[in-house]
C-alpha cells in the first residue's frame, strides 16, 4: 500500500469517527454545533477513493527509466571512446610498421648497391689484369703505338679513352718524361718516380709496368681512370 494509500484511509477513518460522533451528538441534544463541525470536517476531509491508486509508481518507474536512458547514454559515449582511442592507436601503430618496413627497404637496397659497386670494381680490377705487365716481351725502346698497344691491352676497354686522356696531357705517351721541376716521372707522372717500383724495378726503362702502377693508383685512389680523369679536369691534377 502506498503512502498516499494509508493517508487516504487514516482520513477516511477520522471522518468516519467524527461523523458518528456528531451523530452522537445530536442524540444527546448538542446537534447544531456538532452538525456544523460534521459537516466542515468533511468538506475538508480527502477520501481514499480521491486519490490514484497508481500515480506513485508510474512517477518511480519513469524515474527509473530516466536512470536507466541516463546510463546508457553514458555507457554507449564511454565505448565510442573506446572504440576512437583504440582505432588511433592501431593507426599510429600501422604507421610505424610501414615506415619501418620502408626503411628496412631502403637499407636493403642500398646495400645491394653497394655489394653490386663492390663487386663491379672488383670485377674492374681483374678485367685490368687480364694481361700484366709480365706479359710482354722487354725491348731496349719503345714507340708511343707499342706503349699504346700495351696499354690497351691492360686497361679495361671502357676505361682506357680516360686513361688515355690522362697520359696525353701529363707526358704524351713519352714513359721517360720528367718533369724538371717537381721530379715527377713516367707515362702517369709518378711524384715520385720511385712509387712505381711497387710494381716492378724496371720502372724507369719498362712502359708496361708503368702503366700497372698508373692502373693500380687510379682504381684505388679513384674508383677507376674514368674517376681520375674526372678529378683532373676540374684540378688539372690528380
Amino acid at each position: 500500500m502506498s503512502r498516499i494509500s494509508v493517508r487516504g484511509f487514516a482520513v477516511a477513518s477520522a471522518t468516519a469517527v467524527t461523523t458518528v460522533g456528531a451523530v452522537v451528538g445530536v442524540a444527546a441534544g448538542n446537534d447544531q454545533g456538532t452538525t456544523d463541525r460534521v459537516e466542515a470536517t468533511a468538506a475538508d476531509t480527502t477520501l481514499l477513493a480521491e486519490i490514484p491508486a497508481g500515480q506513485g509508481a508510474q512517477v518511480q518507474t519513469a524515474s527509473l527509466k530516466q536512470q536507466a536512458d541516463t546510463q546508457a547514454d553514458a555507457a554507449d559515449s564511454a565505448a565510442k571512446k573506446d572504440a576512437e582511442e583504440a582505432a588511433r592507436k592501431q593507426a599510429a601503430e600501422d604507421a610505424t610498421a610501414k615506415k619501418d618496413a620502408a626503411e628496412a627497404k631502403e637499407k636493403k637496397a642500398a646495400e645491394e648497391k653497394a655489394a653490386k659497386e663492390h663487386e663491379d670494381k672488383d670485377g674492374l680490377t681483374s678485367r685490368s689484369a687480364t694481361r700484366d705487365a709480365s706479359d710482354f716481351a722487354v725491348k731496349g725502346s719503345y714507340s708511343v703505338a707499342d706503349v699504346q698497344a700495351m696499354a690497351r691491352q691492360m686497361v679495361p676497354g671502357d676505361q682506357f679513352q680516360c686513361f688515355s686522356n690522362i697520359v696525353n696531357n701529363e707526358s704524351t705517351w713519352d714513359y721517360t718524361a720528367t718533369n724538371s721541376s717537381s721530379g715527377a716521372y713516367g707515362l702517369v707522372q709518378a711524384l715520385p718516380g720511385t712509387k712505381m717500383e711497387s710494381a716492378g724495378s724496371d720502372w724507369r726503362t719498362n712502359p708496361a709496368t708503368q702503366i700497372k702502377w698508373g692502373l693500380g693508383y687510379m682504381n684505388e685512389r679513384y674508383g677507376s681512370p674514368c674517376g681520375a680523369w674526372s678529378f683532373w679536369q676540374a684540378n688539372q691534377w690528380y
